[in-house]
């Protein structure tokens, strides 16, 4: 979840570094530093706090042409100078930044100590430093590999040694390393964002891979010095999307991005001559889609409830049994693989490690797994069989907008593919096609009521806790609104069933809980308005979201209504108005929406 930049080159590191770790910085915000090769000294430099205080901290003379940094999302060791990286090794010679977890960090320290060596730190990663320090080889590429043959865990390092000033060594086991080619110089990176600027050729990394970064090239090997061969792709990305722009936070941006973002997904996908999708990434082909028998939909967070909403569509639709769980529970359970299961990696970056290593546990009992993902050359979309890419552009924010409206609209598009393939007749095709050409200009619409779901988005932050419930299509909804609610507003938000409210919830309905239900208009109408008739004979406050026509109880806080398109569709658009109303809340609250306490953006830790 931390960011790790590196260069090597011909220009001032250290300027190149900061840009990098303030591109990277949704990844990690507790510290930051930075560490550059100088004509016969390591200089380090780290602080706790955000990038621009890094910045405003350096010192004026720390030149170097080669350096690495790090922007931290604390793990072992809380937010401080101490615990940010780089982290040096007892003759300040090494210096090491490192995403991920060591799980046998706490014996190796004690190893250390009990050898007299003295910690700085309470981070695993300063145990690397002395490691690496302490081992024998005659290069830096053999003292790293034979400290790493002592650790347990997972790690995306990079490594610097006043020995070896020509180069960066950088090593990969679970945690995301791109290479960026330009031209005279190298960058290193855990996430393409800190290299668009720079250039578009990158390399990715594979678990158990090394490299060898020098200013006119790299070299790629295992952690046995065998060889590999790479091959460079380019980023389509452009540099500029990286930018806020006139929007005071990326999240607002972002939410104002998902007409177009939604436009991308479907375009060149949508067979209006046989009313069906095509989806070519998926590797399958029509006899193969006919054998699934269950569909498996594992995400973590949002993308979890994205596959909750996937999973009802898939169900409704194609008539194919499907469901969705946490990814970070699903191998720890001791699944049963079963061949005519078709398994669905959900993932915005491509890189949540909880989403990984379910693919890998998968793969290894021979499950078919295709992903959706929003990052090409991602280490899940390189893991599985086939996929779905969501198009969505670069999402910055740590609360996902645009990311979980496409891997929706992604689902969907996967269950009209199936559906035509089994038993949806041309003419359900044709309605659910007409549907998704609609989305685009019916969430423009939605975004257009920022205005008024803004004043909505105050009352509501005024209270401490309050419930979102729906029901079958309404309830994957409510819990992402709770959850967007919750990572950046920091209210308590809980999401029910409607039909669950009755069954114990109800007992903490008061004045100071108001509810925001999702009602739409579908054959549990009057379920749902009934419902809401309970919830205000209680004194509950209530914010309706629904569509055009619904008469609601007299009385109620709000009423949101948002275009009505096809029922198996609307929860798509139900849950735009939730994203709002969870910024604005945020934003009356006083809080930074786009790195929101105790959170980053890619968890690349178990």
């Amino acid at each position: 979840m931390c960011g790790i930049v590196g260069y090597v080159g011909t220009k001032p590191a250290t300027p190149i570094l900061v840009d990098g770790l303030a591109r990277l910085e949704y990844r990690g915000y507790d510290s930051a530093g930075v560490a550059v090769l100088g004509t016969s000294e390591l200089k380090v430099h780290k602080d706790a706090g955000r990038v621009r205080e890094l910045e405003a901290s350096l010192p004026k003379r720390f030149g170097g042409k080669l350096g690495i940094g790090h922007t931290r999302w604390a793990t072992h060791g809380g937010p401080s100078k101490d615990n940010a990286h780089p982290h040096a090794s007892g003759n300040e010679r090494i210096a090491v930044v490192h995403n991920g977890i060591f799980d046998n960090a706490g014996a190796l320290r004690r190893q250390l100590e009990e050898a007299g060596v003295k910690l700085r730190s309470e981070t695993d990663t300063e145990v690397l430093a002395h490691l690496i320090e302490q081992s024998d080889g005659t290069t830096l590429e053999e003292k790293v590999m034979a400290a790493l043959r002592r650790i347990e865990g997972t790690y995306g390092i990079a490594v610097i040694d006043l020995d070896f000033p020509d180069r960066i060594v950088v090593a990969r086991n679970g945690s995301p390393l791109i290479l960026g080619i330009g031209d005279g110089e190298m960058h290193i990176a855990s996430d393409a964002a800190a290299l668009i600027r720079y250039t578009r050729q990158v390399v990715y990394l594979d678990d158990g891979e090394m490299a060898t970064v020098k200013a006119d090239g790299y070299r790629t090997f295992t952690q046995d010095a065998a060889p590999t061969t790479k091959t460079a792709k380019t980023v389509d990305w452009e540099a500029d999307e990286y930018e806020r722009g006139l929007h005071e936070h990326f999240m607002m941006k972002e939410i104002h991005e998902q007409p177009d973002a939604v436009g991308r997904a479907l375009r060149g996908r949508l067979d209006e001559r046989f009313h069906t999708v095509h989806l070519g990434g998926l590797n399958m082909d029509a006899r193969e889609a006919r054998e699934i028998k269950r569909v498996k939909i594992l995400g973590c967070g949002s993308a979890y409830y994205a596959g909750q909403m996937g999973a009802q569509f898939i169900e409704e639709v194609a008539r194919i049994p499907a469901d969705a769980e946490p990814a970070s529970e699903f191998r720890y359970r001791n699944p049963v693989v079963e061949r005519d299961t078709l398994y669905i990696a959900v993932s915005q970056s491509g890189e949540t490690l909880d989403t990984l290593v379910a693919v890998q546990e998968l793969k290894r009992k021979g499950g078919r797994v295709i992903g959706l993902v929003n990052a090409v050359g991602s280490s899940i979309a390189r893991a599985v069989d086939g996929g779905v890419y969501l198009h969505a552009g670069p999402e910055v924010s740590v609360a996902s907008t645009k990311a979980l409206t496409n891997m929706a609209v992604a689902f969907a598009m996967l269950g009209i593919h199936l559906g035509r393939i089994r038993d949806v007749s041309p003419a359900d095709g044709r309605r659910l096609i007409e549907g998704l050409k609609k989305l685009p200009e019916h969430i423009q619409s939605i975004v257009d009521q920022e205005e008024e779901l803004a004043k909505i988005a105050g009352r509501l932050a005024q209270h401490e806790s309050l419930f979102f419930v729906g029901r079958t299509r309404g309830y994957p909804v409510a819990r992402e609104g709770a959850q967007k609610l919750k990572e950046i507003s920091y209210r308590h938000a809980e999401a029910y069933q409607t039909s669950e409210l009755k069954h114990g919830p109800l007992a903490l309905i008061s004045p100071d809980v108001p509810s925001v239900a999702i009602v739409p208009q579908d054959e549990l109408l009057d379920r749902n308005i009934g419902a809401l008739h309970e919830i205000a004979a209680r004194s509950g406050p209530l914010y309706v979201v629904t569509h055009p026509g619904v008469d609601v109880p007299d009385g109620v806080a709000a009423k949101i209504v948002v275009p009505k398109n096809e029922p198996e569709l609307d929860p798509i658009l139900l849950t735009i108005p939730l994203q709002i109303l969870a910024y604005y809340a945020a934003v009356a609250l006083g809080h930074d929406v786009d790195k929101p306490r105790n959170l980053a953006k890619s968890v690349t830790v178990e």
